[in-house]
Formats: structure tokens, sequence, C-alpha cells
């Protein structure tokens, strides 16, 4: 499966009281953390 052209990878590093509260959202919510953060970077204005 290739990527597309218009996708672009990031690493980020988090505290762990971030990675924490991050994947205690996910459980709770059922999604993966890559559309948590792809929904808050949406929110961020232009």
């Amino acid at each position: 499966m290739s990527k597309k052209n218009t996708d672009k990878q990031i690493n980020v590093d988090l505290a762990l009281d971030e990675a924490k509260t991050l994947e205690k959202y996910c459980k709770e919510t059922g999604k993966e953390e890559k559309e948590v953060i792809k929904e808050l970077v949406r929110k961020l204005p232009d």
C-alpha cells in the first residue's frame, strides 16, 4: 500500500502524562491515536 503524495508523516514526543491522557481518551472513545490528533489539528485556525 503506497502513501498518497499529499500525506506527511510526523513523529511527536509526548510527556508521559500527555501520552496517558491520549491513551485514556482513545480507549474511552474507541478512536485511534492518529485520528484524535488529526481531529485536533483540523480544529486549529488556518
